[in-house]
């Protein structure tokens, strides 16, 4: 008798109610997928926008690194005077509008003056002074730069040496 009873049970059609609860359940199931599948996308839509602007940054600072000669290159032509008011003058507004475009992209000269910073001097050349403070940079013989935070080009100094 146990036999045919469990034969009944498992022959024995589902009612409505039961076939009710397993659709509930089972679009529960899909609604709840759907909702991870659509977080799984909003995070990987963020991270590669996230990556996409860090690509920017370091591509626009890249081209930034290429045109610090072109300022180098002014700022040689500002020491020679040789030529005539207007030219100078000339050649002191382009170099300006430059400087003001870069500068407005994020770039930003590396202050050459105080104690030398490793992180963003490099030493070329020292000389002891004894009246001075050691480690004290005594000229800039070359500006340096920073993109957005992160150094392009070290600023090349001569830097005070007195141990």
């Amino acid at each position: 008798m146990t036999t045919k009873k469990a034969d009944e049970q498992k022959t024995k059609k589902p009612t409505s109610a039961e076939k009710a609860h397993d659709v509930a359940h089972e679009r529960d199931e899909l609604i709840s997928q759907l909702q991870r599948l659509q977080a799984e996308f909003e995070n990987y839509r963020k991270r590669t926008e996230g990556e996409k602007e860090v690509l920017m940054v370091y591509a626009k600072g890249d081209v930034i690194q290429k045109l610090l000669p072109l300022l180098d290159n002014f700022s040689l032509a500002f020491r020679t005077e040789q030529h005539g008011d207007e030219f100078v003058n000339g050649i002191k507004l382009i170099y300006s509008q430059l400087f003001d475009i870069l500068e407005n992209e994020g770039l930003q000269v590396i202050d050459a003056t105080g104690q030398f910073d490793p992180t963003k001097h490099e030493a070329l050349l020292t000389e002891k002074h004894e009246d001075k403070e050691h480690n004290l940079i005594l000229e800039e013989l070359q500006r340096g730069y920073t993109f957005k935070g992160r150094v392009l080009r070290n600023a090349k100094v001569k830097v005070n040496i007195t141990r």
